[in-house]
């Protein structure tokens, strides 16, 4: 027999080298779809701006840096501010990412009479969803002016889209409340109620919504070790 024969292995080494690079790039592919440790979440800070809400949309201005602190714990957040107020204007700021900014933006913002426009605020939300992972939509509201088939239908829409509804409830119109209750359920978020001038019960509030934008679950289940206010809310989700 000829020296000159290959052996028979060397006959499949040029099969195994396709396979190797499918491989590797089977495996980079899969890398490019894991979340990058500590990267920014994004939140919709959604706000009623009717005549009623002159003093809960000041307290809010207040305590909205708040919310970036607790994200900043765990990876950071972008904030887009959306709004309605008066005849028929519902509107949306920019994505900011960090307190001052979203104070700038809420301080060139007056209340104005008008109803409710929640359901525009819903499918805002899942129009940027669609072009963005979005990971929370945080709520902050006291009335409801609408169908609530119609509402909870935009809820399924966003919840498809993974962005889960935390409804922040001011007072206690029932109305309002089982409205708000249905949104947070069909999105798989939480609803939570405070009173007026109840500062650090909203505070709390809007904390744990960023920190679950920002870090997901784990960062809400870490939360609510600490903050009394985060347990609820973290009971009531969906994972």
């Amino acid at each position: 027999m000829s020296t000159n024969t290959p052996p028979a292995s060397s006959d499949r080494a040029p099969a195994r080298a396709p396979s190797a690079r499918a491989e590797v790039a089977a495996f980079v592919e899969a890398a490019r779809q894991v979340p990058a440790v500590g990267a920014r979440g994004r939140l919709i800070f959604a706000l009623d701006a009717t005549m009623s809400r002159q003093a809960t949309w000041d307290l809010a201005q207040t305590l909205q840096a708040g919310m970036f602190d607790a994200a900043a714990k765990v990876g950071g957040l972008d904030v887009q501010l959306v709004y309605f107020r008066g005849r028929d204007e519902c509107r949306a700021s920019r994505f900011v990412s960090e307190g001052r900014g979203l104070a700038d933006l809420m301080s060139r913002i007056s209340v104005a009479g008008g109803l409710t426009q929640i359901r525009r605020v819903l499918n805002h939300a899942a129009a940027e969803a669609r072009r963005g992972k979005v990971g929370a939509l945080v709520f902050v509201g006291d009335a409801m002016e609408e169908n609530v088939d119609a509402l909870a239908h935009a809820a399924g829409e966003l919840s498809l889209l993974g962005c889960k509804a935390f409804m922040f409830q001011e007072g206690d119109d029932p109305r309002a409340a089982a409205a708000y209750k249905e949104i947070a359920r069909v999105t798989g978020g939480a609803y939570g109620a405070f009173d007026a001038g109840a500062a650090a019960r909203l505070e709390a509030l809007l904390k744990a919504a960023a920190a679950y934008a920002a870090g997901g679950r784990g960062a809400l289940e870490a939360l609510a070790k600490q903050s009394a206010a985060a347990r609820p809310l973290l009971e009531q989700m969906r994972s």
